[in-house]
């Protein structure tokens, strides 16, 4: 059962209760007036219902077969304040489906099969608060997307196929607080992604193919708390990537991700680790995969090693420069006394010419 559901029977429950008796006021739906809750998961209906109360505020058409929602679909609707629409088969949201619902806080469009956003949200709702969209089918992002939800404080994300997020894609949403884009096909992280997102708290990125951080992207997040990184496809860090969070105290995950342990890496957690505001949590769980005869090892465990080898060449080179100089010196010196020799030699031989 999903939280959504184990959310309506509470407030179902709850609401009975209160109010008495739950009455069955359209056919599979489960209506409290009192309360303005109407219950229609599971109802097995394809269109929504265009006949309820336009005062309701919690409405749940969850786990039913809605493929489509028209402009308007819940136009009649403005004082609704929780829509569920999770677990149908919605493939397409029209620009203005939410209009004049600006009341409206919490909308879930999750489970679905929505492949593009377009203009699903360019006309509002204006007051929402939290936009769920896992489980889609999204592989992009574009421009302004949500470019009309600057009260958006949650936006999930999470378990799509998204390869590509548009520089401005988040420009709407600037009092975003919590961004979930786990389980997702992210490679790269583009500079200015998160350039808006200065109230952001909380970044999900675990899961995702992440190969590399460029410097700085997410120097833009002077909020941020938590940053998930876990479970990518890193394998060495870069410094200047983290040292860019300027947040006082920021929550770093790494684990899961294929580290290939050497000095370099060592040398730029030993450096984070000096950093007071950035904390790795996980740190003991990070496991080596190259080179093999490090695989499986704990970071912590290998941390001593890494950087004997280079420690080892250094102590080489520079005894090699030494033994050369002084080399050079001896056979310096050599040369200067075997010059003065053969100069003194020269001065006894003319002084002896000359009384002879």
């Amino acid at each position: 059962m999903s939280p959504s559901t184990h959310w309506c029977f509470f407030l179902q429950y709850t609401f009975i209760s209160l109010s008495g008796p739950a009455k069955a006021c359209y056919k599979a739906c489960t209506c409290l007036p009192d309360l303005k809750y109407i219950n229609c998961s599971g109802g097995n209906l394809s269109a929504a219902v265009s006949s309820f109360p336009s005062n309701t505020e919690y409405l749940d058409l969850s786990e039913n077969l809605l493929t489509a929602l028209p402009r308007g679909a819940f136009e009649a609707l403005w004082g609704l304040k929780v829509l569920l629409l999770s677990t149908n088969n919605i493939t397409s949201v029209a620009a203005g489906a939410f209009i004049k619902l600006q009341s409206l806080q919490r909308l879930d469009l999750s489970g679905n099969r929505i492949g593009a956003l377009g203009d699903s949200f360019a006309l509002g709702p204006g007051s929402l608060s939290q936009l769920l969209l896992s489980g889609n089918r999204l592989t992009a992002l574009e421009i302004g997307a949500f470019r009309d939800l600057d009260g958006l404080a949650r936006l999930d994300l999470s378990a799509n196929l998204i390869q590509l997020i548009h520089p401005g894609a988040f420009g709407g949403v600037t009092s975003l607080r919590r961004l979930h884009l786990e389980g997702n096909r992210l490679r790269v992280l583009g500079t200015g992604l998160f350039s808006t997102l200065h109230s952001l708290e909380v970044l999900g990125l675990r899961g995702n193919p992440l190969g590399s951080l460029e410097p700085g992207v997410f120097a833009p997040l002077p909020s941020l708390a938590l940053l998930d990184l876990s479970f990518n496809r890193l394998s060495a860090l870069n410094f200047k990537a983290l040292l860019g969070v300027r947040s006082p105290v920021a929550h770093v995950l790494l684990e899961g991700n294929p580290w290939h342990c050497d000095c370099e890496l060592q040398r730029v957690f030993d450096k984070l680790g000096r950093v007071r505001r950035i904390s790795l949590d996980d740190y003991r769980e990070l496991r080596c995969s190259e080179p093999a005869e490090m695989r499986g090892r704990a970071v912590t465990e290998v941390e001593g090693e890494l950087c004997v080898g280079e420690t080892v060449t250094v102590l080489v080179l520079t005894l090699t420069v030494l033994v050369t100089v002084a080399a050079s010196l001896i056979m310096a010196e050599r040369s200067k006394r075997s010059t003065e020799a053969k100069e003194e030699e020269g001065g006894a031989t003319e002084a002896y010419s000359y009384y002879y």
